[in-house]
This record gives C-alpha cells, structure tokens and sequence, in this order.
C-alpha cells in the first residue's frame, strides 16, 4: 500500500518508532487532534486529561496564550540564527530571567537542545574544569542509586546500572562510581549518624575515587524516572561539603524538579547549599517547545577559561535558538507573575488526602506526595499498556513505569480535574 494511503495511526505503527517501545509489539497509541489547557482531544472527539503534563513539563497547560503569542511574535522577527560569534535580545532577556531566580552564584548559562545534552554539557564542563587545573585523572563521576539522568550516551554512565533502562549497556559504557540511594525520606527526621543516613558510604566512596571522580551528579531530593523517591535534603548539605573537601564539584540535575514542581522554585532551594552546576529543561519552556540549559559559577567557567585549550569544547547547532528562548522567557514570565506557589501547595494538599486512601489496598506499597506530585507504588510490576489503555476509559492520560501509578499535573489543574485524576490513580491500583 502507498504510504499515502495510510491513516495516521497506521503510519505511525508501520514506520514511526516510539519512546521505549518495541517496534514489532507497539502497545496502544492514541491519536491526538488537539491539546489545550490540561485537555488533549483524541481523533474520536474524546477529551482526557493530561495527568502527566506530557511528560512532566507542560506546567502552565497547553497552548497557554501568553507562551504561544511570544512564539508567533518571535517566528515573525527571527526563528533561528547560529549562536557562534553572533547574540541576540531573546538569548540575553533569558539569561537575564535566570539568573533572577536561579541559586545566586550560578553566572553562566549555556543552551542545549534537551534535558539529556544539558546533562552531556554537564559532565563534560565537570571534566574539563578538572583538567584545567591540571587534575587529567580525573574523568569519572560518583552517583547515587535509583537516579535517571537520560538516554544520551555519557548520561547513562550515571543512571542506575542494575535497576535502570540502560543495563543491556553496561559493558560498553563508562563505569562510575556508585552508592546506595539516601535511606532517610524528605518526611522522615534526620540523623546525624553517618551510618543510618547513607553519608558514611558516600564519604568512603568519593575519598577512594577522588583522584579519578569529576564531579558527584545527582537529582536534588527527587529522584525522578528511577523510582519517584523523595529523599532528605540534608543529604544534600552534607554531600557539598564532603565534595569541597576533595575538590570534587557538585552537579545537580533539576531537569524534573526544576521551576515549582516540588513546591519550591528548584529543589535545591529545599536545601542550604548551591550547586557547582545546574542542569534545567522540562518546563523551561512550560513544555511549548524542546530546550534546557546548564548553568554554572564564575570558578568552574574562568577555570576552564584558564586552562587549555580555554575554550569549552561544545556548540549545538541550535544553540540559543530564539524562537526556544523566547518561549522560555514567557513561559518563565508565565511562571513568576502569579502565585505559583499557591498553585502547587493546592495540588499537593488534594493530592494527600485524596490518595492517602490507598494506603489500605494490600498490593500498595507506598503513598508520596511533594509539590505538585503524586505516587502511588504498587508491590508489583504495574502494566504500563494496560494502565494506559484504562486510564484513557476514564478520561486521564496517565503512564505508568514499574511499579509506580503517578502523576504531575499541570499547575493549572482545577480540584475537579484533579480529583478526576486521583480517582483514575486509585483505580487503577485497585485493578491493576
């Protein structure tokens, strides 16, 4: 058959490949027509919510006006320009917004393409600033157990090599340094005992390793795709000073928590400490379009401007791409001009009580709630096609991974739309 003649949903079955999916057993895929607010309309007319804020950066809801004016006022004047040798209004109205917000010692920006490059960016800056003061040993990275940093090559290095995506890698891919995931949660109290709160570990690690260890990567707080796990932030505290004690820097990944989503603009400010280097994505852009940024301070950019060859050795094509920065901007406007923490401290309160009834079903492990998310873990493997299929019956747009039923809705979720979710969320676990 002429692949013209092919309707959307065939096409996308015989020719189009899907995140983590296996392309000879597609699961289900609906079609999607329409997307605005909190609602995607699928080609049958159904409306279902997008519990997921499309996977965790469509915050503001979609096609919010204030985001996708600035991007047809920004298409009209300039789409996209090189960023070497030449700048631009959107690149430097954005810089600026970040670092009103960002912890204050963060200075420099540097724009990617993704949340996974940002991570790429990362580590490398981690590297090169090691070897600039002369420190060439030191090329590998410490982590801790249960984190998710992407799917790009380097990234994977340092997500969990037993429990996480990339294992049928591990032969081929750096090996790091890993330790145990902080044991005490963000609602438990802290101990100062080094051996109940993981920090003994972490110490004895990166001491070993500090001669070959860049930097210590991890998710502040939140532990995203690795198991939705909310851990203490005095680990945190503890963990900065461990690494300035062995001149190790410090990089956190905020693609997911960044910008409201645990309550607090980033994670990091739910601890004492600042980063050495900042990964952000997601909702950035409030989900309208692909961006992210590593953001770091004077002393690693003038220590790699110090050394040789001096210059960072990355450049995207669409580095700074305007139309990107501008839409970050506004979706950033977006953000700061209204009361988002109401907004999220509203959704983590329904979001308590209204899944805190989980807790009673047998085969439910755990309930979390933080910010503006919600798990319920299952003691078993969770059928992300058969959830998904379900979901969609009651009208949510929900996706499950391992044994975890969650959602981060968009900040503009109304009680009566997210109370529709939570309701979709503990069916499922009943059923499921």
């Amino acid at each position: 058959m002429n692949v013209r003649e092919l309707t959307t949903l065939e096409f996308d079955q015989q020719h189009l490949w899907h995140p983590y999916t296996n392309v000879t057993k597609p699961g289900p895929t609906f079609v999607v027509k329409e997307a605005e607010g909190v609602y995607l309309t699928l080609d049958d007319g159904t409306r279902v919510i997008d519990a997921m804020s499309s996977w965790w950066c469509m915050m503001h809801g979609h096609r919010h006006p204030q985001i996708t004016q600035a991007m047809h006022d920004q298409i009209d004047r300039m789409p996209h320009v090189m960023f070497g040798g030449l700048t631009h209004d959107p690149a430097v109205d954005l810089g600026r917004k970040l670092l009103e917000i960002t912890p204050k010692a963060l200075s420099r920006v540097f724009y990617c393409d993704s949340g996974s490059v940002a991570v790429e960016v990362a580590m490398k800056m981690a590297v090169q600033y090691q070897h600039a003061l002369g420190h060439s040993g030191r090329s590998e990275f410490a982590t801790i157990r249960s984190g998710y940093h992407g799917d790009t090559w380097k990234a994977m290095s340092v997500c969990d090599p037993d429990t996480g995506m990339h294992h049928l890698f591990q032969g081929a891919l750096s090996v790091q340094h890993f330790v145990d995931r902080p044991p005490i949660t963000i609602d438990q109290p802290w101990s100062e005992d080094a051996a109940l709160n993981g920090l003994a570990e972490l110490q004895q690690v990166l001491e070993a390793g500090h001669n070959k260890i860049a930097a210590l990567i991890l998710e502040p707080v939140v532990q995203g795709t690795g198991g939705m796990y909310f851990y203490h932030p005095d680990y945190l505290n503890a963990a900065r000073r461990i690494c300035d004690e062995l001149g190790i820097l410090l990089i956190f990944d905020e693609i997911a928590t960044g910008f409201g989503r645990t309550g607090a603009m980033f994670a990091t400010d739910l601890c004492t400490v600042e980063p050495d280097i900042i990964c952000l994505g997601k909702g950035l852009t409030g989900g309208h379009i692909s961006f992210a940024c590593t953001m770091t301070n004077d002393r690693v950019a003038e220590g790699i401007g110090g050394g040789k060859p001096g210059i960072f050795m990355h450049g995207p094509t669409y580095m700074a791409n305007p139309l990107a920065c501008a839409t970050a901007k506004a979706a950033l406007d977006v953000l700061t001009g209204q009361d988002w923490q109401a907004c999220v401290k509203g959704l983590e309160r329904q979001m308590r009580v209204e899944l805190a009834s989980a807790r009673d079903l047998e085969n439910v492990a755990d309930v979390r709630v933080l910010g503006g998310i919600g798990v319920i873990e299952m003691k078993h493997q969770v059928s992300a096609d058969a959830a998904h299929a379900r979901a969609k019956d009651m009208g949510v747009f929900l996706r499950p991974f391992g044994k975890n039923i969650y959602t981060m809705p968009p900040f503009v979720t109304s009680p009566d739309e997210l109370s529709q979710i939570t309701a979709g969320m503990l069916r499922l676990a009943r059923e499921l």
